[in-house]
């Protein structure tokens, strides 16, 4: 039990595959302007790089070890293109699916699915590497929505495409900003996660 609970809970803390392994960023910076396409995108993220692990566990003991690579993209195509064609099936989705337009088949190359798979769920049974892929998924759509909560709220003013800011604030001189919807502004942001990260996690720190 208590393998499971750091299994689960290092990614989304202390090992969080965004803010300590740096890994995922392109997404990040990417999807983050609406609250809503982040959260689908973490949600598909951690579906996906969930089931991969698993069924990559599952078949770890008769993937031939020259094409394992080979196999592993295929099996994280698969389940890309069944969350794709999820999204797409729901009236609820699908905007936001055409909305997200490549980022959703891109997942494909992320380095967190793949790099999941190479460094536990080819090594440890397929239990444990749902749990793993489970978090490294959540992690990383943890800090996406930390973004996206950020920058639709002062670059837009609203949350989930809600209004959020007062009128009386607009008519008082407030004004949305508009850097805070550009991509370097997600990456001011992210420093600033990191940098708070490290600076109370002295594991972190370099010596």
């Amino acid at each position: 039990m208590a393998n499971f609970k750091e299994t689960f809970l290092n990614p989304i803390f202390k090992g969080n595959p965004i803010t300590v392994l740096v890994l995922g960023i392109c997404s990040s910076l990417a999807v983050t302007v609406e609250l809503k396409g982040a959260l689908v995108m973490a949600l598909s993220v951690t579906a996906v790089t969930g089931l991969s692990s698993l069924v990559c566990s599952l078949i770890r003991k008769t993937i031939p070890n020259r094409v394992r690579i080979i196999v592993q993209l295929v099996v994280v195509a698969m389940m890309v293109i069944l969350v794709d064609q999820l999204l797409k099936a729901f009236e609820a989705t699908y905007p936001i699916d055409k909305s997200l337009s490549v980022y959703i088949g891109l997942i494909i190359t992320n380095c967190i699915v793949m790099g999941r798979i190479e460094a536990f769920a080819l090594g440890n049974k397929p239990l444990p590497s749902l749990v793993d892929g489970l978090a490294n998924g959540l992690g990383y759509g943890m800090i996406l929505v930390v973004v996206a909560f950020m920058r639709e709220l002062l670059g837009s003013g609203t949350i989930f495409g809600f209004q959020v800011i007062p009128d009386c604030f607009y008519a008082a001189g407030y004004a949305n900003n508009g850097l805070v919807i550009l991509p370097p502004f997600a990456l001011i942001l992210l420093g600033c996660i990191i940098w708070i990260q490290r600076s109370l996690d002295k594991d972190l720190q370099e010596k």
